[in-house]
Order: C-alpha cells, then structure tokens, then sequence
C-alpha cells in the first residue's frame, strides 16, 4: 500500500528511504484532496488475467502502454536522465504509472500551501498524477524501479519545468484544486 507523508525543505539527499520524523502521514483520501493524485492497488501476479487493470484502462481511455526500467544497468545516461525525472515539472496530460518490481518516489505539491509530498510506490502500486501539478520523480536507496506507462492515444511525455503557470494545463489543475476533484 503507499504511503505519503509532507516533507521538510531539505534538498540535499534525494533517495532517502523517509525521513527521521515526518511530520505527518497522509490517508488515501487526504492526498486526493490535496494534490488530485489517485491510487489504486493491483495485483502483480495476476495483473494480466483479473481485468482490475483492465477495467481501469478502458475506463479511463489507455490506449497505448510501455515499460520503463530505471536502475544504473538499464538506463542510458544513468545519473542525467535522474536528474532529469528530478527536477520539478509538470506535463499536459495525466501521468500514470504501475510498478511492477522495485520502488521509487514521486514528490508531488500540496495544493494548498505548495509544500512537497512524498509519495512511496512499490510493486503493485498504481498512481495517476494529474495534469497540471508540479511533480517529480527519484528512486530509493535501491536504485532500481520497473514500472508501466500508460497514455491516451500516442504517448506524451513532455515535461514542462517550473515555473510554468500560464499553460493552460496549470490553470485548471488550480481551478479543479479550488473546487474539488472528482474521481
């Protein structure tokens, strides 16, 4: 199940496991309200066969889907492309993203006062980021996450870094932030 806490402002070591002390731990439900990032849990072993990833997909239009692996061994220019993932942006569609093995973090702002949250993804763990929320990504200490992509038609993964807020994506991620998401 992931977990997501509100982080400190420390910027010096990306991949901490967490923090001593967080603050505070967030619910399913306070991370929806407070950034529009959903979770659903999905079952590694069976994931092909249920129709729970299935239905998701149909649901929400998926069309298209590859695999991302991340770890010193699989990714080209290794420590750039990290970097790349880690440096805070957002993109005009919803980025959405199933692990399969390992783990990682994605950090996402809070709405309402533009602190960071950090969300922990491990095997089974599907999130969809909405478009418009200022985000990024970095592994854990285990350096290594392989996780499905998933998109609307052609992929889209453009990512469009702060501060960006006069797109058109921005403004109504805030608007839909002022009057709540909808599921």
């Amino acid at each position: 199940m992931v977990r997501a806490w509100f982080m400190d402002n420390e910027k010096t070591d990306q991949r901490l496991e967490h923090q001593l002390n967080p603050p505070k731990f967030l619910t399913l439900e306070d991370l929806f309200t407070f950034t529009g990032v959903e979770y659903f849990k999905i079952n590694i072993p069976s994931y092909n066969t249920d129709g729970v990833l299935d239905k998701i997909r149909t649901d929400r239009g998926y069309s298209y889907e590859d695999e991302i692996t991340c770890s010193e061994a699989c990714l080209p220019d290794y420590e750039s492309k990290l970097k790349t993932f880690f440096t805070e942006h957002l993109h005009t569609d919803e980025e959405i993203r199933l692990v399969i093995d390992g783990s990682g973090y994605f950090d996402v702002r809070n709405g309402k006062d533009d602190s960071w949250i950090r969300i922990e993804v491990v095997a089974g763990d599907l999130i969809i980021i909405p478009s418009g929320i200022y985000h990024r990504f970095t592994l854990d200490t285990k350096n290594y996450i392989k996780a499905k992509r998933y998109f609307v038609g052609e992929p889209v993964w453009l990512p469009y870094n702060r501060p960006v807020d006069d797109m058109d994506c921005r403004k109504e991620y805030l608007k839909r932030l002022e009057t709540g998401f909808a599921a």
